[in-house]
């Protein structure tokens, strides 16, 4: 029981802002993504994901790529600018070698394709982000 307490009180410290327009994927990531452990917040916009990003600090940007006022890829070069978190995945229907070179050149350092399934995404978080 002390391995679990241990693993989940490190997830716990790890801070993750969720970007997704869609409302419903939104919840519901966000919902298993807390009960994993992380602590989420979430923003539907481009914009609205600044302004959080104004007022705390991120372990891990999760971004879909379109997004109704920008896109996933202008937000995480605006929070690199802003120094507001240096790890990013992002998140599209899209999944060319295209897609996946400008995601990493826009400072992703992962790039899924939707649908996501959950533990796909919790691999992909324990790489970009330690555990320790």
């Amino acid at each position: 029981m002390w391995f679990v307490n241990a693993v989940m009180s490190t997830v716990a410290s790890h801070k993750i802002l969720l970007v997704e327009d869609h409302y419903d994927t939104a919840r519901a990531m966000a919902r298993l993504l807390n009960l994993s452990g992380y602590n989420v917040r979430t923003a539907s916009t481009y914009r609205s994901a600044i302004e959080i990003c104004d007022e705390e600090q991120f372990d891990l940007v999760i971004s879909d790529v379109g997004l109704p006022d920008g896109s996933g890829y202008d937000l995480m070069r605006e929070m690199l600018d802003r120094a507001c978190t240096t790890k990013g995945i992002a998140v599209s229907g899209y999944g060319t070698e295209k897609d996946v070179e400008d995601s990493l050149r826009a400072g992703f350092t992962l790039h899924l394709v939707k649908p996501v399934e959950f533990n796909v995404l919790c691999d992909a978080i324990r790489r970009v982000i330690p555990q320790n």
